[in-house]
């Protein structure tokens, strides 16, 4: 959509090319950019937001269409504040404005947040890589008290350091430099979902803006002066910022700001304008959700512990292991949907989860029908959102030789133990990925995935399959911030051994191997509560495995080093002992 500019002159004379869409009647965000662009990067997110808005975009002083005043001293926080306080006036002169900003433009917005001249101007600021001066000057002076986090920010802001001293900053512009650092850092870290193409950037931008780093960098750091807002603050991160570290961009002003909302996404520093889709449906879900008073989910402020918040869907939730993860979540502060064939045993464990305080659900569903899982993804983002983690726990087990397995037998086990498993990461990691704001996968495997067995030919297949599928997709999602786990156990005392097949036997020999393994399993006495703490921490911390248990720590170290003795090992009949 081509805009046509109409021009607001500042206090100082300088004049500002502002860029309108959408209705004027409607609310006001006022979108500020950041350093190298102009006004051009909002492009594509404020034409989505145009919708529902009046959306103003401008070149600030120095850059794109509007004037560019000499020396230093024109590019100081006081009259970037008033910048925007003229386009503020000049676009929504009766009611305050939204502000959403990027980069250096969310510098300035925090600027003017805090200034005392724009008292009742700004309804909400949505923040995107970039701090207010004041907090992160604050927060970088408790160095002594927590170096590692304030040393990792000073290393990514060394750019900063490097504008300071006269021209090399422009010798960085002229000789391209500066272009190879943009470029790394917008491939490293692009989503497939990202718009091809960066912004316009001239050399005239780029050579302006290193004004703002001279004119206001070294002040603030050896003179802060934070003062609290109660204005609503939305803070986005994304997730592989080379530039602002997550601790300078929500630990800094978690002090100071009295409403403040944290959402992370899926990028690298200029996800502006890599997906302006995520922005814009972010940017609009914050500011209509304000007039109720209800955070966007992902705030930090709404419950306690380390998924507060989040929303998980468990298969096969209704027992044993995938019963312990999904309370061990909700002991997180998680919400969580449990999915199983076993109507009763889900509505059981939900009842369980009412009772540590989450909400909970339960849903019908048939791991082994495509058609089934197709439903519920839809129903499931329709009725309660994208999962923010997908712990793929259905299965069963199977015992039995390879040539008393039926092709019937195989089917089954594969449908259940691996293309569920295919079901569950391909739907949900697709939601995922349109949403953009990362998310965790996590698929429960055995220690059978790297132990051959004569006697589980099928179950460890299967299993090594899930293990070798969580391999693949651990690196095609990590460019999406979506982490995949693959979770091994060994040997646990759970519903699992008393409702495996053993195939290819009488059902009295069936009957007798089962409650033979439900013994051994039984005297082995691992719970699957101690399974699902470890399953948590390990999607936490997104680990990309965790072994579980010493047998099966030993298992994959055999299958590691000593394959040999891997294969002697299979050639027991577990079943004699």
């Amino acid at each position: 959509m081509t805009v046509i500019p109409r021009r607001v002159e500042t206090p100082d004379g300088v004049t500002l090319a502002v860029y309108e869409r959408g209705e004027p009647g409607r609310p006001t965000v006022v979108a500020v950019h950041g350093y190298p662009d102009n006004h051009a990067v909002w492009d594509a997110a404020a034409d989505l937001l145009a919708e529902d808005f009046h959306v103003v975009s401008y070149d600030v002083r120095g850059a794109g269409e509007s004037d560019k005043p000499g020396g230093v001293a024109a590019y100081r926080m006081p009259h970037l504040v008033a910048d925007f306080l003229a386009v503020a006036d000049a676009v929504s002169p009766d009611e305050p404005v939204h502000v959403l900003a990027h980069d250096w433009g969310s510098i300035q917005a925090w600027g003017a947040l805090l200034d005392p001249s724009t008292a009742g101007r700004i309804a909400s600021l949505s923040s995107i890589s970039g701090p207010s001066l004041d907090y992160a000057g604050a927060w970088l002076r408790d160095l002594p008290r927590h170096p590692r986090s304030r040393l990792a920010q000073l290393a990514r802001s060394y750019y900063i350091g490097l504008f300071q001293v006269p021209g090399l900053g422009e010798l960085a512009v002229r000789t391209g430099v500066l272009d190879r650092i943009t470029r790394l850092t917008s491939a490293r870290h692009r989503s497939a979902r990202a718009v091809v193409g960066e912004p316009p950037r001239s050399e005239a931008d780029k050579l302006n803006g290193i004004a703002l780093y001279r004119a206001n960098m070294l002040g603030a750091a050896t003179r802060p002066a934070p003062v609290a807002t109660g204005v609503p603050v939305h803070v986005i991160v994304p997730r592989d910022d080379a530039f602002v570290s997550r601790q300078v961009a929500v630990d800094a002003p978690r002090r100071w700001v009295e409403r403040l909302t944290v959402t992370d996404v899926a990028g690298g520093h200029w996800v502006v304008s890599q997906r302006p889709d995520v922005i814009a449906r972010l940017t609009r879900e914050f500011i209509e959700g304000l007039p109720a008073g209800r955070p966007a989910r992902g705030s930090a402020a709404q419950h306690r512990g380390d998924h507060a918040g989040r929303f998980v869907v468990v298969t096969g939730g209704g027992r044993g292991i995938g019963r312990a993860t999904a309370l061990e979540f909700a002991r997180k502060g998680a919400d969580v949907l449990i999915a199983d064939i076993d109507d009763v045993a889900a509505k059981d464990t939900v009842s369980d989860l009412h009772e540590l305080g989450v909400r909970a659900w339960a849903a019908h569903l048939d791991v082994s029908d495509v058609d089934a899982w197709e439903r519920f993804a839809l129903t499931v983002r329709d009725e309660h959102g994208v999962p923010d983690v997908l712990v793929n726990n259905a299965g069963i087990g199977m015992g039995g030789t390879f040539l008393r397995t039926s092709a019937a037998d195989w089917g089954r086990i594969i449908n259940v133990n691996l293309w569920s498993v295919i079901h569950g990461s391909r739907l949900f990691a697709a939601q995922m990925v349109e949403r953009g704001q990362g998310g965790r996968i996590v698929n429960v495997a055995s220690a059978a995935a790297f132990s051959p067995s004569l006697i589980y030919p099928a179950y460890a297949t299967t299993k090594a399959a899930v293990l070798m599928l969580t391999e693949c997709l651990t690196a095609e999602l990590a460019s999406e911030g979506i982490a995949v786990t693959a979770v091994c156990p060994g040997f646990i005392d759970s519903d699992i051994s008393a409702s495996t097949e053993h195939v290819g036997v009488d059902a009295e020999t069936a009957a007798a191997l089962r409650a033979h393994q439900v013994e051994a399993y039984h005297r082995r006495g691992y719970p699957p509560a101690k399974v699902a703490r470890q399953l948590v921490a390990a999607a936490t911390a997104n680990a990309p495995l965790v072994v579980i248990t010493p047998e099966a720590k030993v298992l994959r170290a055999v299958s590691r080093f000593a394959p040999g003795l891997g294969r002697r090992i299979a050639r027991i009949d577990l079943n004699r002992f």
